[in-house]
Parts: C-alpha cells; structure tokens; sequence
C-alpha cells in the first residue's frame, strides 16, 4: 500500500516528536536536579526541536516536491512528444509539404523574438500552436486536401474547415489550450476577409499574425501539386503587397527588414 506524502510526513513528524519528548525529558530528569537549570534547559531543548523538525520537514518537503518535479517534466515531456507524433502524421500524410511545419516553426519563433517577444513560457506557446497549425486537415478528406489542381467550390469550402477542427480538438485539451490562437486565427486576414471568424486587425492573435507571413512565403517559395514555386523577389514583393490587407503593416515592415536573419533560422537547427 502506497502511502500519501502528507501522510507520511505527519506521521515521522508525529513519532519524532514523541520520542524527542520522552528521551530528552528523561535526560534533563537525569542531568539537573535545580528548577532553574530544569527551565533553561527545557528552553534549551524546545528551540533545538524546532530546529531539527524544521529541517526534518524541509528536506522531506524538498524531496516530494522533487519528485512531483520530475514527474511533470515527464508528462511535460511525453506532451512535447505527441505533439511532434501528430505533426509527423501530417507529414506522412501530405507528402508534399514535408518539413513545412519544422521550417514555419522556426521562423515564426525568430520573428516572434524581433517583435519583442522573449520571454521563454511565451516562446515556447507559439512554438506549440505552430507546430500544430495545421493539426485541423487531419480532418479534412484526402480528396480534397492533396487534390492536384483546382479545388471545386465545395472542396475550398471543406479545406477552409480546418481552423475550426483545430480549435474542436485543441479547445478540450487543457495542455494545449493556450495555444489554440495560430491553428484557429492563421487564416485570418487584417482587413476582415480571412476565415474563419472574419477577425480583423488587432483583433487577430499576435501570434497569428506573426505566423500568416511566414506560413504565406513558406507555401509561395515552394512547389504544390496545383503550382509552380514562386521565385524570392516576387514572393518577397507580394508580401509587402499585402501589408494592410492580409497582413499587420507593422510585421510586414519586421519581416522585411529582418529577413536575412529570419531565413538564417531555417539553419540553426
């Protein structure tokens, strides 16, 4: 039988002290016969208690805490790798934009840090609902997802599901909760016409406007099965074209400015 830490604390706390007051009365009883040198004595071996028992319960305190330390690293840990298992279910489904989620990762995080955001709970948010930006296609038909060529109305209406299957899935996974904001928001655009809340302007996540700009280049650099790569100056010029309309001015301007670095973090890995 497993015994609960406040428990057992209670409980060596309990037998301590009774034996500390049956042996150390028994030892005063023996070495001092005047009332005066029993009191001081009786002081003497009451503040040397609470010493020791202090101590007695830190270390005891300090190892359970460790060990729930541990502990929640694990989980912590376990968390990070399931994360990373869907991210390769993704991958393997939709061969084509293999390594896509690794690359918009990394430099929606180094854009995040040129914005001003260092801060490394924060960081490591963003870096979660990046990863999972696109978690909500696990939902979305084969069909239509890899579909080489044009998408029929009915089929970009089912694509345009999938922010709202992310946040279906996340919004009930107390873990990944607080980083619902890029699967749910990265389809919205600044002036009002993204999907799938119609959300506008600031009231877009900042995570997610840091996230559509890099997500945006990422699939406009590379080759999809219903177009061409785009080469760098015209992706870099459409981007800037869109500042106001799809995109935050303001990170536009970022973006722009810091792109060399940005691109270096592709690297860094």
């Amino acid at each position: 039988m497993t015994i609960k830490p406040q428990y057992k604390i209670a409980a060596i706390y309990f037998a301590i002290g009774v034996l500390w007051i049956f042996f150390s009365d028994f030892a005063v009883g023996i070495l001092f016969e005047r009332i005066e040198d029993i009191t001081v004595a009786q002081h003497i071996k009451g503040w040397f208690f609470i010493f020791v028992t202090g101590m007695l319960l830190f270390f005891l305190i300090q190892k359970d805490v460790n060990k729930i330390t541990r502990t929640s690293a694990q989980l912590a840990e376990s968390y990070e790798q399931t994360i990373h298992g869907w991210v390769r279910v993704m991958d393997l489904r939709h061969q084509e934009t293999t390594d896509h989620t690794a690359r918009v990762t990394r430099m929606t995080l180094e854009l995040a840090r040129i914005a001003g955001i260092t801060g490394k709970q924060e960081l490591k948010r963003i870096e979660r609902a990046a990863l999972l930006h696109d978690i909500g296609k696990i939902g979305i038909p084969d069909a239509s997802l890899i579909k080489p060529g044009k998408l029929v109305d009915e089929e970009w209406d089912l694509i345009k599901m999938h922010p709202q299957i992310a946040h279906d899935i996340l919004s009930n996974i107390s873990f990944l909760k607080p980083s619902i904001d890029i699967p749910y928001a990265h389809h919205e655009k600044w002036d009002g016409s993204g999907y799938p809340q119609g959300l506008k302007g600031d009231a877009i996540p900042m995570a997610a406007r840091l996230f559509a700009i890099v997500d945006v280049w990422d699939a406009l650099i590379h080759p999809r099965v219903y177009k061409d790569a785009w080469p760098e100056e015209k992706v870099l010029k459409y981007i800037k074209e869109q500042a106001g309309k799809h995109f935050d001015p303001h990170i536009v301007k970022l973006y722009l400015e810091n792109y060399p670095r940005i691109k270096k973090s592709l690297s860094a890995a």
